[in-house]
């Protein structure tokens, strides 16, 4: 039996309810045989991958109608998956990947819960490339820039698994590190669009600073 707590819960998306299996609070830790120690997951961030955020819940809702037909679509730090879920549901092209040691057995018995063939899933880290990945359409992601080294990581993260025509979308609650992220970007030929997107109930952030970031470069 594992030692740390969760419950499942159902989230609207779209038109669609999902079942999720998700740690009972944000409180926890358990980390038995060090895998998530070795994972550079601290104690302090290790129950971030096992709820659903506001930024997950609006990147959910924005892939429950964005045309996703004949893409290659990769989802970075899936944590318990649901957007992965709501692909899954549309029969997109969809793997996941998170450096989280629990996260690929949460999304598998999420996929479960809800009916769904197993999601691709890999563990990846961003210091480097991930060659199992291969390259991908569309990268997408919630809530990924909340420390100040995120920037520098993710771009070089994404650098490696963006196919030359690509997209990526960040929901993000205004953590605050959007500009050298986007600078990045732009070094790496995308061109930066927003659109306002509150996610109330961010810890810290108003409501209306969420906001969804598109990086397209080449036809996408």
């Amino acid at each position: 039996m594992p030692d740390y707590e969760v419950e499942i819960v159902t989230h609207r998306v779209g038109d669609a309810d999902y079942r999720i299996r998700a740690l009972h609070d944000k409180q926890q830790f358990s980390d038995p045989d060090g895998s998530a120690e070795r994972a550079g997951v601290s104690p302090a961030s290790w129950p971030l991958f096992g709820v659903v955020w506001p930024a997950g819940l609006a990147l959910a809702e924005e892939m429950s109608r964005r045309p996703v037909e004949g893409k290659s679509i990769l989802e970075i730090g899936c944590g318990i998956g649901l957007t992965s879920l709501v692909l899954a549901r549309r029969g997109a092209n969809i793997t996941a990947c998170d450096y989280h040691p629990l996260a690929g057995e949460f999304l598998r018995q999420n996929a479960e819960l809800n009916g769904f063939a197993t999601i691709p899933f890999h563990i990846a880290r961003w210091e480097g490339p991930n060659p199992e990945l291969g390259q991908f359409d569309l990268i997408i992601g919630s809530d990924l820039l909340y420390e100040r080294d995120h920037a520098d990581l993710l771009a070089g993260f994404i650098q490696h698994h963006a196919k030359p025509a690509a997209q990526v979308l960040i929901a993000d609650p205004g953590r605050g590190y959007v500009k050298p992220f986007s600078v990045l970007m732009a070094a790496q030929g995308y061109v930066r669009t927003e659109q306002l997107m509150p996610m109330a109930g961010s810890i810290g952030m108003p409501p209306s600073r969420g906001q969804m970031f598109s990086f397209l470069r080449g036809t996408g």
